[in-house]
């Protein structure tokens, strides 16, 4: 799993291992197994918040698959994107190392959001919850801003762009998918 501690040597600010990672054509395709190993902490998360509120409803099933799919959709976007993004900036040959450890950060990330809910679960006061919430929200931004200025060579605003581009991606399928979302 040489993808996820590269990945969290990245979450820690330190580049190591991310210059040594293969990016070959098959290792980008194993890669996207953290789609599946990123969606535990979104399903953890659900339970959490159903647990410390009004308990796990009867259509829980349908749900976490509609924010499984929802989810799925909005990184496999922002891949499809990134793709043709990178080869228009003369890059494509940055893109197989990005997308592994895009990958892998997201795993990542998602652990962090997760960890930011538990201080206000467990009875801490709301606003310690509140700056955990914002601190791990901002190091997970944070963390997708530094990987593509890394793997991607990028300046700052152009890593900013992309970051904006995520988002913007994560929010319009979100929106979008809240039209058919089970009630």
């Amino acid at each position: 799993m040489s993808g996820l501690a590269a990945a969290i040597q990245l979450a820690r600010g330190q580049p190591g291992l991310a210059a040594d990672l293969r990016a070959e054509p098959s290792d980008v395709a194993r890669s996207f197994v953290t789609v599946a190993l990123a969606s535990g902490p979104l399903v953890a998360l659900r339970f959490m918040l159903w647990s410390a509120g009004e308990g796990v409803p009867s259509n829980a099933i349908h749900l976490l698959l509609h924010d499984l799919l929802v989810f799925a959709v909005s990184w496999l976007g922002f891949v499809v994107i990134t793709h043709r993004l990178v080869d228009r900036l003369g890059r494509a040959a940055l893109w197989p190392r990005f997308v592994i450890l895009y990958n892998w950060c997201n795993v990542v990330a998602n652990c962090l959001v997760l960890l930011g809910v538990i201080p206000e679960l467990v009875g801490a006061p709301a606003v310690v919850g509140q700056v955990c919430q914002v601190v791990v929200a901002g190091w997970a931004l944070w963390l997708s801003w530094y990987l593509i200025r890394l793997t991607l060579r990028a300046g700052p605003m152009l890593a900013l762009y992309l970051v904006l581009v995520e988002q913007m991606i994560g929010i319009s399928f979100t929106i979008a998918a809240a039209t058919f979302a089970p009630k």
